[in-house]
Parts: structure tokens; C-alpha cells; sequence
């Protein structure tokens, strides 16, 4: 099978939104995806507790306004070589879907086959969606893992890792939350403390 059956469905799934069950909830943003279920809709951590405790569930994360999902997950499930990869807050990531920007001016080394979009490395495409339509349309590619395909899928991710830019946006879990705080930076050794209530000298006689 070159394409697993829940892709497309995964693809077209809009994330994000605020679960109708647990909506007042803390983490109740629908950022979950199933790939046992076969209506699958995005859910909410509270949901996958409840109705996906023994699935394959993947998380859903976002950079920039646009859906991503973590390498360390996604690459058990599928075949992700040749789809550029980035790291986002010490996290490798790639985008689920072809992102809108303008054509790739002269000079650029490295574009995507289906969109167009610049590459920061010498892969074929921009995005899991991208790789769907190039096997849709050339057949020369696959998502089926095997032990040849997995090798490729390692090497690739690592020259990602190496090269991407780190000036990329902060990935999160949802609008509002960073999928790594920020540490606080320690307290500086040399900060200058108060020695006490300062005293005039005795006026002279």
C-alpha cells in the first residue's frame, strides 16, 4: 500500500478547535488524531484518555498558524523521506499540508516538485500533502515502511535537523502554549546586593 487509508482523512482534518465535551476544560483544544477510529476527527487530550486509551493516536502541533506533527512520532507510521523537515524549538517537525507564499525567486537551489515552494535542503517535497500528490501523479514515491525506506527516512531527517532554520516560529500545542517553555535564565553571580542603611559621617566640630 503506497498510502496508508487514514492520510487523506488526517490531511483534511481541521485542528484546533474547541472540544464540545470538555470545553471548559484546560487542554481541550482538538488536537489529537486517531488512526484506528474510521470516523476520525480530531479530539482533545480528555478524549483520548476516554475513547482512544489503547489506539494510535498522533498529536497534532502548530508553527506559524500551520499544522504540524513531531518526526519522533509520525516516521513509525509512515515513509517521510524526501519531505524537508525543520527544527522548531529543539523539536523536529514537518508540515502536514503545502503552506501559500510566493513564487521561488531565481537562485534558489532547492524547490518542492508539486508546489513550488523554496527548500532549505535537497528534498523533493515541502509537506506530507505535497508527497501525496507527487505519488498520486509519478507513483515513485511511497509511505510504506519497510527496512530500506527507513534507513532513507533516518537520513533524511537528520540533513533536516542539521541545516533548518532555527529562526522558524515557536512551535505549540495550540495558540497559546509553547510545546518547550522558556527556561529563566539563572540569577547573575555578580548582582550587586544593598550592604545596608547607609550612615552620614559626624559633622566636624
Amino acid at each position: 500500500v503506497l498510502v496508508p487509508p487514514w492520510l487523506e482523512q488526517l490531511l483534511h482534518t481541521p485542528f484546533f478547535s474547541v472540544c464540545r465535551i470538555h470545553a471548559d476544560a484546560a487542554r481541550s483544544e482538538c488536537n489529537m488524531f486517531c488512526l484506528d477510529c474510521n470516523n476520525a476527527d480530531a479530539f482533545c487530550f480528555y478524549c483520548r484518555s476516554s475513547r482512544h486509551k489503547d489506539h494510535q493516536v498522533i498529536q497534532i502541533r502548530r508553527s506559524s498558524y500551520h499544522d504540524v506533527v513531531r518526526v519522533a512520532e509520525i516516521q513509525k507510521m509512515l515513509d517521510i523521506s524526501g519531505v524537508q523537515t525543520y527544527v522548531i524549538n529543539s523539536a523536529r517537525v514537518l508540515f502536514l499540508n503545502v503552506r501559500p507564499q510566493p513564487k521561488s525567486g531565481k537562485g534558489v537551489a532547492h524547490i518542492c516538485e508539486i508546489c513550488g515552494r523554496s527548500l532549505l535542503d535537497p528534498f523533493r517535497f515541502c509537506s506530507l500533502g505535497c508527497k501525496l500528490e507527487g505519488i498520486k501523479k509519478n507513483g515513485d514515491a511511497s509511505f510504506a515502511l519497510d527496512g530500506g525506506n527507513e534507513e532513507l527516512t533516518m537520513d533524511a531527517t537528520r540533513k533536516g535537523s542539521v541545516s533548518s532554520r532555527q529562526q522558524e516560529e515557536g512551535l505549540r500545542d495550540g495558540s497559546t502554549q509553547d510545546m518547550y517553555p522558556a527556561t529563566p535564565p539563572p540569577p547573575a553571580s555578580n548582582a550587586r546586593r544593598r550592604k545596608g542603611i547607609p550612615h552620614r559621617a559626624p559633622f566636624a566640630s
